[in-house]
């Protein structure tokens, strides 16, 4: 099972949607609840880009205009109304995003990715330092939940429960390399210490490249 492909894949979109699906709301509206109700931890709300979003929800026919506001002097403001076809999409998109396992590109497997050009020593310092700011993150977040689990019920922090479960997978694998590294137990270590000695790729680096990659 793949997922579908989307005439909008700007996450913003799918969280303006499924809110609309209480009441119309006008952009700045939709903003404030967002961030009243923590959403900006998981989607990136830029008021201005709202505004640019509704605008393409509108275009492809899921949400509608239901009323635009005028107040004295003040600049009317336009209120949107979620459409059966907004609603349809909604809910396949959110489907498919529960169901679905995407292939992500998170910065750190990047930098993990091409470590190697680092000496071995610099890398456990960085790792050490990354470590201590997870640590951190996860003291702080439980503490939050648990002061949130007191007036919210959990079906409302699930997303919360899910990164502070993500940040304790990362600081525990963090930790698990360093102690490889400090022991030195990881594989390809000394080639790779050996390799920062004297600038030239150990073979065995190449031999491992060449079985990697032939056809």
């Amino acid at each position: 099972m793949g997922t579908k492909r989307r005439k909008l894949s700007n996450p913003l979109a799918l969280a303006v949607m499924v809110l609309l699906m209480e009441k119309p709301m006008h952009p700045y509206e939709i903003a404030q609840t967002l961030r009243r109700r923590g959403k900006d931890t998981t989607t990136k709300i830029n008021y201005g880009s709202l505004y640019t979003v509704a605008q393409n929800l509108e275009k492809h026919g899921f949400v509608e205009v239901a009323e635009v506001q005028r107040q004295g002097n003040r600049p009317e403001r336009t209120l949107y109304g979620i459409t059966d076809a907004g609603r349809e999409e909604a809910t396949e998109w959110l489907s498919d995003l529960l169901a679905v396992p995407a292939r992500e590109y998170p910065i750190f497997e990047t930098a993990l990715s091409l470590l190697g050009v680092l000496h071995p020593d610099e890398v456990t310092r960085l790792l050490e330092e990354r470590l201590t700011q997870l640590e951190v993150q996860v003291a702080s977040a439980r503490g939050g939940l648990e002061k949130l689990y007191e007036t919210l019920p959990r079906l409302f922090l699930v997303e919360t429960e899910y990164q502070l479960h993500m940040v304790e997978a990362q600081a525990e694998w963090v930790r698990g390399f360093l102690r490889e590294l400090h022991d030195g137990s990881l594989a390809g270590v000394e080639a790779w210490r050996r390799f920062h000695e004297t600038g030239e790729i150990p073979p065995e680096f190449k031999d491992v490249e060449e079985r990697h990659f032939e056809k």
